[in-house]
């Protein structure tokens, strides 16, 4: 385990000089104080956990003190939002602080948000209050937990630091971090800036930090691409399977890694509704629930054309291609194993299509009846689930064709079967009102609450006694909070 300065800085980024960011320094908030750390996130640093309770770290991660070797840039880019391009976007209230290499040889990011203004605010104040920081810091880390990449917390710090939004709110600070920070954006802005050298010197760093083995390839930003592509399908189609709305999918907010990115407005579906908006904001519904999959292939089309001085058209239509059916395979794969299906039968996407259009009718909790439906024999626990549907005789039809189906699988075995159900399908998730109630609690002045919830929802697979309120269907309230962009 390491101190805080112990850390090793190698700033490769920084490195490419000021085209591609601006250095400034962090505006410190006002008495910074600890609110939730993740234990998970510091290990990836190799950092002893007991240092978070120490007043330099808050300090650190308040804005107050620099390391040394640390080189904190302001990076700039530009995207498309809901559908329209803005040429210059940049990081409005965050400074990528420098990257960390462990032990392990891992790079690590330290971007810190909610910093103050950079010369990308865009008439902003640069600061991120606390609320949207909690919810950043729980949806990280429940993320992975979960088995879907994301950037991950390592910690939010509380101030006194007043910030206006529709109302006075307290300025709040979150370490993200991730392998890299660049987004769709970065190659974007480039691109339609008419910076050739600029956009070949940042293909050139993404290749050989991040995808070195495609320089191997005869033709390494093609196969570059079709990585991207690859893992933004698997990555929409967890988000899918697990019934994630991630509300804002403009082309900044989507990484080069296929990682989960920028969480503003998002949501894990209650009652399963295919149409599902959880942003506020989200007048027409763009980054509705079941859109995320063609605005996934829309973003990737995008990148595809700021890619265009190095790709022809006709191979980057070609990797296009590849979207949806790596989409449709990675999610029918989920969808198996969560119905507790080993092998592959040809009708399976219908059984998995007729189910969540019952569902979708009847309201049905998404995550607690994949949970449910492993607890007991296919036939017990179809005969105790049929309540919760409104369409009795359509969910009937459909639990025959369940249990036949389970029946043909080679593995009989119910113990090993309730085992691989329960291992893919969780039991806790944060579902917004648990991250509300967390909220409140925090402006109170009341961190207790967000730290049980994280510490819950980082093994969300596993029964943990005296937790099972938050295994609990959500009250309706909880069903219909508003969640917008403002944060």
């Amino acid at each position: 385990m390491k101190a805080l300065d112990e850390l090793t800085f190698d700033n490769r980024f920084a490195r490419l000089g000021d085209g591609f960011s601006t250095h400034i320094l962090p505006e410190p908030l006002d008495n910074p104080r600890l609110v939730a750390v993740s234990p998970a996130a510091m290990a990836l640093l190799d950092l002893d956990p007991a240092i978070a309770e120490e007043p330099v770290f808050a300090e650190l991660f308040g804005g107050h003190k620099l390391w040394a070797k640390a080189e904190p840039r302001a990076m700039v880019y530009s995207g498309h939002q809901f559908g329209f391009y803005n040429p210059r976007l940049g990081d409005g209230r965050g400074l990528l602080l420098g990257e960390v290499y462990n032990d392990a040889g891992e790079h690590w990011d330290l971007h810190l948000k909610g910093a103050g203004q950079t010369p990308y605010s865009r008439m902003g104040d640069g600061r991120a209050v606390l609320r949207s920081s909690i919810r950043e810091f729980l949806a990280s880390e429940a993320l992975q937990a979960l088995g879907i990449p994301s950037s991950r917390a390592l910690c939010v710090i509380g101030s006194d630091t007043p910030v206006w939004r529709e109302k006075q709110e307290r300025g709040a600070m979150l370490l993200r971090m991730a392998p890299s920070h660049v987004r769709f954006g970065h190659f974007e802005y480039f691109y339609y800036t008419r910076q050739p050298e600029q956009q070949k010197q940042l293909g050139e760093h993404v290749l050989a930090m991040h995808f070195p083995e495609c320089l191997e390839q005869p033709e390494p930003y093609l196969a570059m691409f079709r990585e991207i592509v690859e893992r933004n399908a698997e990555l929409i189609a967890k988000w899918q399977a697990y019934g994630f709305c991630h509300g804002v999918m403009n082309t900044d907010n989507m990484s080069i890694l296929g990682i989960t990115f920028d969480f503003g407005p998002f949501a894990f579906l209650d009652d399963f509704d295919a149409n599902f908006i959880c942003n506020h904001s989200d007048d027409q519904g763009r980054y509705s629930f079941s859109n995320q999959v063609p605005i996934g292939q829309w973003n990737l089309s995008a990148l595809a054309q700021a890619l265009t001085p190095f790709i022809s058209v006709e191979a980057l239509r070609e990797a296009l291609g590849l979207f949806l059916p790596l989409f449709q395979a990675h999610y029918l794969d989920l969808m198996r194993r969560r119905l507790g299906l080993t092998c592959a039968e040809d009708d399976d996407q219908k059984l998995v299509e007729s189910l969540l259009q019952l569902m979708q009718v009847g309201g049905v909790d998404y995550t607690l009846f994949f949970r449910r439906l492993g607890d007991e024999s296919a036939a017990q626990a179809t005969a105790r689930l049929r309540d919760d549907f409104i369409d009795i005789k359509g969910f009937d039809a459909w639990a025959e064709r369940y249990q036949a189906r389970v029946a043909r699988e080679p593995d009989q075995d119910q113990a090993r079967r309730k085992a691989r159900m329960h291992a893919v399908n969780p039991l806790y998730i944060l579902r917004n009102y648990l991250a509300q109630n967390a909220i409140e609690a925090a402006e109170g002045g009341d961190y207790e609450e967000v730290r049980r919830l994280h510490a819950v929802l980082s093994k969300p697979f596993e029964e943990q006694p005296g937790m099972e309120r938050y295994a609990e269907r959500p009250p309706e309230w909880g069903k219909h909070l508003e969640i917008s962009c403002s944060s």
